[in-house]
C-alpha cells in the first residue's frame, strides 16, 4: 500500500493556518494614503478591492504607529453593511457619500461569535473610514479629501 501526499497543498494549508492565527494584518496587503477629515490629517490603509474590503481590520488588535485607520473605497455609491467578526479592536465607523460628506457614524464592538451585530450605512455611500473608537469626534457634514503629496 502506497501513500501519496500533496506537499504543496499541505504547506499552503499550514501557511494559511499560521496567517489566520496572526494578530496583525501585513502592511504590504494595503496601500497607504494621506487624507483629511474636517481638516484633520490622517494616514490610513486603503481597502479598495473586494478582497481587501472583506479582510478590513479583521484580526488586527491595534494599528501600527503612523496608521490612523482604514479607508474603504467603493467603485460606485452603494449601501453597505459592516460586521466586527474576528476584529478585536473597538472601532468608530464613518460613512461618506460620493461628495466626500460625512453622512453617519457608529461605534462598533468586537465580536467573536457566529452571529455579530451588523452596522448598516445610513444610505448609499462611496467610502467608509474606520478609526480606533473615541480617537476622533467628526461631525456629520464635514468633508473627506485626499492630500496631494506632490
Amino acid at each position: 500500500m502506497t501513500s501519496t501526499t500533496n506537499w504543496p497543498a499541505v504547506v499552503l494549508l499550514l501557511v494559511l493556518g499560521v496567517s489566520a492565527c496572526s494578530q496583525a494584518t501585513p502592511a504590504s496587503t494595503f496601500s497607504q494614503a494621506d487624507i483629511e477629515v474636517g481638516g484633520e490629517p490622517l494616514t490610513v490603509w486603503v481597502a479598495d478591492q473586494p478582497i481587501k474590503r472583506q479582510q478590513g481590520l479583521m484580526g488586527v488588535d491595534r494599528l501600527p504607529r503612523g496608521i490612523d485607520g482604514m479607508l474603504f473605497v467603493y467603485e460606485s455609491e452603494q449601501s453597505t453593511t459592516f460586521s466586527m467578526f474576528n476584529t478585536p479592536m473597538t472601532l468608530d465607523i464613518w460613512w461618506f457619500d460620493s461628495d466626500g460628506v460625512l453622512v453617519g457614524s457608529a461605534e462598533m464592538e468586537p465580536c467573536f461569535a457566529n452571529t455579530c451585530t451588523s452596522y448598516r450605512s445610513p444610505g448609499p455611500i462611496a467610502s467608509v473610514l474606520e478609526t480606533p473608537q473615541g480617537r476622533y469626534d467628526f461631525r456629520p457634514g464635514i468633508g473627506l479629501s485626499t492630500i496631494d503629496s506632490s
